[in-house]
């Protein structure tokens, strides 16, 4: 026991001394500031769940019901989550992180090792999940009226819903690597749970699951009623910790225990087991990871003559950022997520129940076009967040590479900004020009949206570009991880504001134009001066959005140490 704790004081010590460490002002004040985002997401999320629960409690013979349903879905769901989870940590940390050799050469049994970083993974992969699906869980106990023994029952049944995902994941991870390497089981692990999220969620939002609150639709209540109160699988974690959760709510101490006690053995019979297994498997795994990787196909030569009009350098560094995209499974695999979000933006629009809205079709139409301009600019944030702003810290350690290359930082992001530009370009007007189809807007609105997200998604990804470089982090292991600290944060919020920014300035000019069109109506010199104006400024601040982050991100960079 004491080797297992000596090999885990490395992750506990960066957190019982972050006192001494980090004692400056600056720090302290960006954990608060982190700290204070996390608890408004936390109360949203408790704000939201007790209104639904509130709303189903007063429904009539079916509303407990529903509260019940809703919570056998969230169980399953973070179940689900948490296996996957799993599975991606502990092929990092028990397979291929970078520190595994020096660990594996101490005078240490290999399960003893096995033991300290499933447990550091457990926690890893576990807390965020955990800690976001509480407040769900104290607006249950609030809702319905719930003792105290619910709440000290919620954590016991929480943990061990962890530890069972987290020791069926490992497991599961031990058989797979000892017949494929890690390194490429992790890419096929993340292709096939990306494939199968793609289709799960395609098939739930095709299924038009809105229309179970539309009474019309329904033959019987009764019907409706059963399949609701249909049981889940009685072998599944989640559905003991549902159990225990119930039994808790109704007051039934005695059940609740028992299905809780049930978790808790299954966990402890699952640590046993992956202490057998991991003595006998783990190391062989782990030593067949560090053997040389076998492609599975051969390289083809590319023609890239088409690239021809650039620069030698420029051109250089334009294909090795095209075959560093295609090279590394975490990035492509998620266009297929992107496939999914795009036919699922789409196809929201195209069953929007107009049609009965007591305002006049016309008007609703244009006001969802010119709304959908902030929603589809929002969208293409969320995806520079995910590609664009990793894009500097993608380089790693191999960065001093670029710092001494006949390149100038300047020419290097712009080759990282036009690389995505194009791609998140025709993506968004994609979004928005189908959007507009189905809705059958004017011509008017279909030339402002798309002349308006024209222009704002170069600022965009500008500033994912210019704050990557600004806050990079080329020692993380996961590049794609940098938009979680500071400066992922500030681009977010930055662009937010520049996107909420240009609505303003256009929403008035747009609704005077769109009127005038509609009723014929005469616009007046002084309007179409502030019509002028508001253009004119969404102009400056496009143009600004591109130059400043940009620059700010090479000045920052240039002065980072090799």
């Amino acid at each position: 026991m004491n080797d297992i704790l000596t090999l885990l004081k490395p992750r506990i010590w960066p957190i019982t001394n972050y006192r001494v460490r980090k004692g400056q002002a600056g720090s302290i004040a960006r954990l608060s500031f982190f700290g204070l985002i996390g608890f408004f997401f936390w109360g949203g999320i408790f704000a939201v769940a007790f209104r639904v629960l509130t709303y189903f409690k007063g429904i009539e013979e079916i509303g407990d019901i529903l509260g019940y349903k809703l919570l056998s879905m969230i169980l399953i769901v973070s179940f689900s989550l948490l296996v996957f989870s799993s599975i991606l940590t502990a092929l990092s940390k028990l397979y291929l992180s970078r520190d595994l050799l020096l660990v594996h050469s101490m005078p240490v049994s290999s399960y003893k090792v096995f033991i300290s970083r499933w447990i550091d993974s457990t926690v890893e992969s576990a807390w965020m999940v955990v800690i976001f699906t509480l407040p769900i869980f104290l607006s249950y106990g609030i809702v319905y009226r719930a003792g105290a023994f619910y709440y000290a029952n919620m954590l016991l049944v929480l943990v061990p819903l962890a530890i069972n995902a987290s020791a069926i994941s490992t497991l599961m991870v031990m058989v797979a690597v000892i017949i494929v390497p890690a390194n490429r089981l992790k890419s096929i692990f993340i292709l096939l749970g990306i494939l199968f999220f793609v289709v799960v969620y395609l098939a739930i939002r095709l299924s038009r699951p809105e229309l179970l609150v539309d009474p019309e639709v329904f033959d019987s209540a009764m019907v409706y009623i059963t399949s609701l109160q249909t049981p889940s699988s009685p072998i599944l974690p989640s559905t003991w910790a549902y159990d225990s959760f119930r039994a808790a709510l109704a007051g039934g101490i005695g059940s609740a225990l028992f299905n809780t006690a049930l978790a808790w053995c299954f966990a402890g019979t699952m640590i046993f087991i992956l202490a057998v297994v991991s003595d006998a498997v783990y190391f062989k795994g782990f030593s067949k990871t560090q053997a040389a990787a076998v492609r599975l196909f051969r390289n083809r030569t590319t023609n890239w003559s088409f690239l021809n009009f650039l620069p030698g350098p420029v051109k250089s560094f334009t294909i090795k950022e095209i075959k560093t995209f295609l090279r590394d499974q975490t990035q492509w695999s998620q266009l297929f997520l992107i496939a999914a979000l795009v036919v699922i933006y789409v196809y929201n629009f195209k069953v929007l129940p107009i049609d009965k809205s007591p305002i006049k079709t016309i008007y609703l139409q244009n006001l969802f076009s010119f709304l959908n301009m902030g929603l589809a600019l929002f969208v293409l944030t969320a995806i520079s967040a995910r590609f664009a702003y990793p894009a500097v810290s993608m380089e790693r350690e191999a960065f001093w590479l670029v710092k001494t290359s006949p390149l100038s930082l300047k020419s290097f992001l712009w080759i990282k900004f036009f690389i995505y530009y194009l791609p998140l370009l025709i993506l968004t007007e994609i979004l928005i020009v189908s959007t507009n189809l189905l809705l059958n807007v004017t011509p008017f609105m279909m030339a402002l949206s798309t002349i308006t997200v024209f222009l704002l998604v170069p600022g965009i990804v500008a500033m994912g570009i210019g704050f990557g470089a600004a806050y990079p982090n080329f020692k993380a292991e996961n590049p794609t991880q940098s938009v979680t600290n500071f400066g992922g944060l500030v681009f977010m919020i930055v662009g937010a504001g520049y996107i909420g920014a240009i609505i303003l300035l256009e929403a008035g000019p747009v609704y005077n134009l769109f009127m005038a069109d509609i009723r014929d109506n005469i616009i007046t010199p002084g309007i179409w001066l502030w019509i002028v104006g508001s253009f004119s400024a969404v102009l400056v601040c496009s143009i600004s959005a591109i130059i400043l982050p940009m620059r700010f991100g090479a000045s920052r960079l240039s002065k980072v140490r090799i």
